[in-house]
């Protein structure tokens, strides 16, 4: 939905709910993809989001468990904490297992254990299954609803197999497993399509499988499915047992799931903390970061304070200080930012990241001359002092090369202490680039003072 089209759509959604309109309201959305609606009732507050699911799920109930299922597991808990069990169990069971699990794992531990109970043999074994495995593990997303055909299966009765079976969640592969459900192979649906009919499946499989443990860590999960262009992947217990598969589609959540969580971390921000958020609640969750960025960034006042004599003497320190302070900060974050993402797609690590560590230093230090020198041209022209643009530009220079050199090694460093490095890491730098260069800066100063005065 394009932008201008959802702005219309959330205003005549918020209009059509306080009028009371409701059937005007339907008549808006009951063709809009699951997707789509998704998309709008994240832009609405609580009331309003009941009230249009509440509208969906008496209207139509098939669509209201994909609504459910394209929403975040926190807004989809939020709603059914509202609904009656009966409610809540239809629409559980409506949805993949995978997308129940982290819905239920979200609602109070008696709700759910009543859910898990109400639902059928079936389904409530499925999820059960799922929550067993921890939070962001190929265990918790993966489908237990696939195809899996013994070896010796011929062709001809694979398709028939498949027919009997019915329709499974995003059909790409049809898995080969021997006697005992150890994984052997795996064969596409169109090399099925096109093999004679009485061709046994283990002559045609793939035998070098690529696969996951439930224990695999979803990032590594979706790095496997983007490296080896996957469409699914199988996932198999230590004995090499079959016991699911993770598709693209939920790869595709992870990546977007693990890119928002790294971006709201390198802010210091709570990766729940949304725009429909009550002020309070937004409070309480950024406060604790601000006073951890309060203490990073009390370092160099104290700094600063430090020469107060200096820039009593030569006050022209104090106007350039803030420039050498911010470029250390910019360049230190374009640092970290390329380490970060080139930790999560696995490709830095703290055993290879010489290469890593010399480039950002040798990219620091020529940016540094460049700006250095620039600068320091300007000052020169500006307060027409030689002694002020040498300072500065070696200041420039100091700075940039720190700020390669700490915003390297901080990610790398929290990665091997087995820290999060999104987490923290600009608060760190920008206490180390503003120290030294505060420090660079005005020690400079006050060693060539007499010459700035």
């Amino acid at each position: 939905m394009r932008v201008r089209s959802l702005r219309i759509v959330i205003s005549s959604t918020r209009k059509f709910i306080n009028m009371g309109a409701l059937s005007r309201l339907w008549n808006l959305v009951k063709n809009f993809h699951a997707a789509d609606i998704s998309s709008l009732m994240s832009h609405l507050i609580s009331r309003e989001k009941l009230t249009l699911f509440n509208l969906i799920f008496e209207k139509d109930k098939e669509k209201t468990g994909e609504v459910l299922s394209e929403l975040e597991p926190e807004d989809a808990a939020a709603i059914l904490k509202e609904l009656q069990l009966e409610q809540i169990t239809e629409l559980i069971q409506r949805i993949p297992p995978d997308d129940a699990a982290p819905i239920l794992d979200l609602l109070p531990e008696d709700l759910k254990n009543s859910i898990l109970s109400a639902m059928e043999d079936k389904p409530s074994e499925d999820v059960k299954g799922l929550l067993h495995y921890e939070e962001e593990t190929a265990g918790r997303i993966m489908s237990t609803n696939f195809y899996a055909l013994d070896q010796d299966t011929n062709v001809s009765d694979a398709i028939t197999a498949m027919q009997l079976e019915g329709d499974v969640e995003s059909a790409f592969y049809l898995y080969v497993v021997d006697d005992q459900n150890h994984l052997v192979g795996v064969v596409s649906l169109r090399q099925v399509l096109f093999t004679r009919p009485n061709t046994p499946l283990k002559n045609i499989m793939t035998k070098d499988v690529i696969s996951v443990h439930p224990e695999t860590d979803q990032e590594v999960v979706a790095r496997h499915v983007a490296d080896y262009n996957l469409v699914a992947i199988p996932v198999v217990d230590a004995e090499q047992k079959l016991v699911g598969m993770v598709t693209v589609d939920d790869v595709i959540d992870v990546i977007e799931e693990e890119a928002t969580e790294d971006i709201y971390k390198m802010v210091s921000l709570d990766t729940t903390d949304r725009i429909q958020s009550s002020p309070f609640k937004s409070i309480k969750k950024r406060i604790p970061f601000l006073m951890f960025s309060l203490f990073t960034a009390s370092v160099a006042p104290w700094v600063v304070h430090y020469f107060e004599g200096t820039i009593r003497e030569f006050v022209t320190l104090a106007v350039f200080l803030p420039l050498v302070m911010a470029l250390g900060g910019v360049a230190g974050n374009q640092t970290i930012a390329i380490i970060v993402r080139e930790i999560a797609i696995g490709q830095a690590e703290w055993v290879g990241a010489r290469k890593a560590l010399l480039k950002e230093i040798l990219v620091g230090i020529g940016n540094g001359l460049i700006i250095g020198i620039i600068l320091a041209g300007f000052s020169f022209l500006l307060i027409k002092n030689p002694y002020l643009g040498i300072i500065l530009g070696l200041a420039i220079i100091i700075n940039l090369f720190v700020a390669a050199l700490v915003g390297t090694l901080i990610p790398l460093i929290l990665k091997l202490l087995r820290l999060d490095p999104a987490l923290g890491s600009v608060n760190l730098l920008t206490m180390c680039t503003d120290t030294i260069g505060s420090l660079t800066f005005l020690g400079l100063g006050t060693l060539f003072l007499t010459k700035l005065t």
